[in-house]
């Protein structure tokens, strides 16, 4: 026998509008709520206690209440699962342990577990809720479905539900529909698609949780409420930037299949933090509670936004994703995902109101804490000469403080050389007494500081807007295409990023702070060197790649092979771009023992180089006969030049032998260098420059303490080394600089303390010369293997 319980309903205006679809909420009537994915994490975490919250506040209305637990599962397996679930909900602090029992008890009686699997299951299920409706004598208020699943399944479901379950009689449908909303603009697109085919968009409820969390909820009411002090600062000459950033400590283990083909700007900042975005600089509407006008404000967001480039983004990854990736997914030791678990945008409004000013959206897992917040910081004029800790003196700033942290609680904050806020409502309230604990640069007691009374579950306050018919906190097809539209180019431009690779934890120390400058971010820290500490005792084999910047030249580092196969392939697509170009292709090489897994590397695997096109130029030479095996020019010939099929006229030895005699300055070997290569090279700019770096940081046959800077103007000088064979002949900085392109190819662990000392010393020709590389129209590229790297 069907158990009815008769509801007393509860206003819910307070929490949204008062549209026809609220007031159609509010008929009294029979509601069915279909949960399809009962049993699954999400459902068993949140939803059941949600629907039970729901239950709980409207008791004894004129409604009536059956909940249908949906799976894929049959009931002898399914039911055992949901009530299980069905226990564990629990009462607020303001319902007694008898009356809490009693509600428990009811809402068991009144749930039910079904199998929704086939359009026979859906169709069974209508049935069974006609039959309801036929044997109580009871009217039809609505059917919420609440679909669970993964989105590969909503259009299937929404078809089934379109053919089999609508209700009749006027009754009202919602479809409730969890993130990902499609995985770039044109899934989305497909996806709003065929959900159309079978839904309303009026019926659909695209769910964002953050949308539900109290202190989000309020951030328009706030603006509104506070719009005295508010409108006159709320602008570009006030504010100095707006940071939206959500912290987690957990990584993501047991998530991976999901994660990995979304990774964090999928998850996190493409939704979530762009709807607190839309909502901290959309035009406050003049009806907070006119879904319609809030989301016409959105979209002109939306429209003003900047597009966002690669330079507008870093990624980092945590060191064991790689690890994890390769057990849950089954993958091999050399597998190498790209999936960012940790990103930072800069985003810019091209609005007058907000010219100029920086909006960081900012979100990772396996960091230092677990907290959210949004935090407008305001420019500070003030000037204090001797009282610094004065009040006028500090940050000026609000945040949102959407909970955890060091706080602890929900909370909106207005430091105290602001204003005093007004409160929001009666469901909020001031905080006037503090523990000792510092928010964000400033203690608490120089905040005003307001926190609701009760705190209440996000999903547990998006379902009472469901019931209510309130589509403010939920996402319409358009605003779910506006965010895409943004979204998509950027991360079609990440797709091939090597990610920066971090330790987790507090281990990550600066690694992933960002500089801000312009319309660009970077790492503040241009090179990771990880030191066996921080890499959790694990070896450096589990690295496989990474990239980034060095010495604020872009960086190529791998593995010794993979680092040279590249390096290989960039000299080869030069090559070919430059014949392409002009039909010739100049090449520079570098003498000693590096270079020399590149030049087998050449020999054998780029037999479509273009070699005929190609001259050959030398770096650097010892003062030796060409014949002997000390020289560079020899051992070039060895390993590379007699391997392949160039024109002997197009390769070009130093001249350290004329006149019977070495490198004497009268014979002016250096300047009939020079002059071949003006003669050859168009500006004596070579294509393409190769340098190795010694152990003392020298480069070419340019040492430390050899006075590079008296080189003036010439392309071409004799030089002294500190070891044998002491004379040298060299390109100068005034040669390489001149590149189109120049690469500096550092390998072996020997080269690690170097490479850690170059990573933190400024520009000093004296002692490390290799500073002084530094092309002035071409680009400079590190190639530094892991053992360099990481020692």
């Amino acid at each position: 026998m069907f158990v009815t319980v008769l509801l007393l309903l509860v206003a819910l205006s307070a929490r949204g509008g008062h549209s026809e679809e609220t007031e159609e909420a509010q008929r009294p009537g029979h509601v069915s709520v279909i949960i399809v994915g009962a049993t699954g994490d999400l459902a068993k975490k949140y939803l059941w206690q949600g629907f039970f919250q729901l239950y709980v506040n409207q008791v004894s209305s004129g409604n009536t209440f059956f909940f249908h637990g949906g799976g894929l599962s049959p009931a002898d397996k399914g039911t055992p699962v949901l009530f299980e679930a069905l226990k564990a909900v629990s009462c607020s602090k303001d319902v007694s342990q008898e009356r809490c029992a009693v509600l428990k008890d009811q809402f068991l009686r009144l749930s039910q577990y079904r199998q929704l699997k086939t359009l026979e299951d859906y169709q069974e299920l209508a049935k069974h809720i006609e039959q309801q409706l036929q044997e109580e004598g009871m009217t039809e208020a609505g059917r919420l479905f609440y679909l669970s699943v993964p989105a590969f399944a909503y259009a299937d479901i929404a078809e089934k539900i379109n053919s089999s379950c609508r209700p009749t009689s006027g009754a009202w449908l919602r479809v409730v529909l969890e993130k990902p909303f499609g995985h770039d603009f044109r899934s989305a697109q497909l996806l709003a698609s065929h959900l159309g085919n079978s839904l309303k968009d009026e019926e659909m409820y695209r769910i964002d949780h953050y949308l539900g969390k109290q202190v989000v909820s309020k951030i328009l009411p706030f603006r509104i409420e506070n719009r005295e002090f508010l409108d006159p600062i709320w602008n570009k000459h006030y504010i100095e930037r707006i940071e939206i950033v959500v912290k987690e400590t957990l990584d993501v283990t047991g998530r991976i299949p999901f994660y990995d083909q979304y990774g964090v700007i999928r998850d996190v900042l493409q939704n979530h933090l762009t709807e607190v975005m839309t909502l901290l600089t959309m035009k406050l509407p003049k009806n907070v509670s006119s879904s319609e006008e809030v989301l016409q404000n959105k979209l002109e967001i939306f429209s003003s936004l900047l597009p966002l480039a690669k330079n507008q983004a870093v990624i980092g990854q945590y060191q064991a994703y790689k690890s994890e990736v390769q057990q849950e997914l089954n993958k091999t030791k050399d597998h190498v995902s790209l999936t960012p678990t940790f990103a930072a945008v800069l985003a810019h409004i091209d609005e007058t109101q907000y010219e100029g000013v920086p909006i960081l959206l900012t979100s990772g897992k396996m960091l230092d804490e677990r907290v959210g917040y949004a935090r407008i910081l305001f420019k500070n004029d003030m000037f204090c000469l001797q009282r610094h800790n004065g009040i006028h003196c500090k940050p000026k700033q609000i945040v949102f403080y959407f909970g955890h942290g060091d706080l602890q609680y929900p909370a909106i904050l207005v430091s105290k050389n602001l204003f005093k806020p007004a409160l929001i409502d009666s469901d909020w309230k001031e905080v006037t007494e503090h523990t000792d604990v510092s928010v964000l640069g400033l203690s608490i007691s120089d905040y005003y500081v307001q926190t609701p009374t009760e705190q209440r579950e996000a999903y547990a306050e998006l379902i009472s807007h469901i019931f209510a018919g309130c589509k403010n906190s939920f996402i319409s097809t358009e605003n779910l295409l506006a965010s895409w539209s943004l979204w998509t180019p950027l991360l079609s431009s990440l797709a091939s990023s090597f990610p920066r690779i971090y330790p987790g934890g507090v281990d990550n120390g600066g690694l992933l702070d960002v500089r801000l400058k312009g319309r660009d971010i970077s790492y503040n820290s241009e090179v990771v060197i990880i030191t066996p500490d921080q890499m959790g005792g694990t070896s450096a084999n589990d690295f496989q790649v990474m990239q980034g910047k060095f010495r604020s030249a872009d960086m190529v580092s791998a593995w010794a092979e993979e680092l040279v196969e590249r390096l290989a392939v960039d000299i080869q697509e030069a090559a070919e771009a430059a014949v392409r170009e002009s039909g010739v292709f100049h090449l520079a090489l570098s003498g000693g023992s590096t270079p020399l897994a590149l030049f087998h590397r050449l020999v054998l695997h780029h037999f479509s180089f273009p070699w005929r096109d190609t001259h050959v130029w030398m770096v650097d030479e010892r003062c030796v006969p060409l014949t002997e095996l000390e020289s560079n020019f020899h051992s070039m010939h060895d390993h590379l030049l007699q391997h392949v099929r160039i024109p002997y006229y197009n390769i070009h030895p130093m001249p350290v032998q004329l006149n019977q005699r070495l490198c004497v300055e009268e014979d002016r070997g250096a300047l009939q260098y020079e002059k071949e290569l003006s003669k050859w090279v168009n500006g004596s700019s070579l294509h393409f420059v190769l340098l190795g770096v010694g152990y003392d940081g020298h480069t070419a046959s340019l040492f430390p303490g050899s006075k590079v800077s008296e080189h003036g103007e010439s392309l071409v000088a004799l030089t002294e080394s500190p070891i044998k064979p002491h004379q040298r002949m060299s390109l100068t900085f005034n040669a390489i600089n001149r590149a189109h392109r120049v690469a500096l190819l550092v390998m072996g662990k020997g080269k690690h303390e170097l490479i850690t000392q170059l990573s933190r010393v400024k520009d000093n020709l004296d002692k490390y010369p290799v500073t002084g590389v530094k092309p002035d129209h071409g680009t400079l590229v590190w190639y530094i293997d892991y053992d360099a790297l990481l020692g």
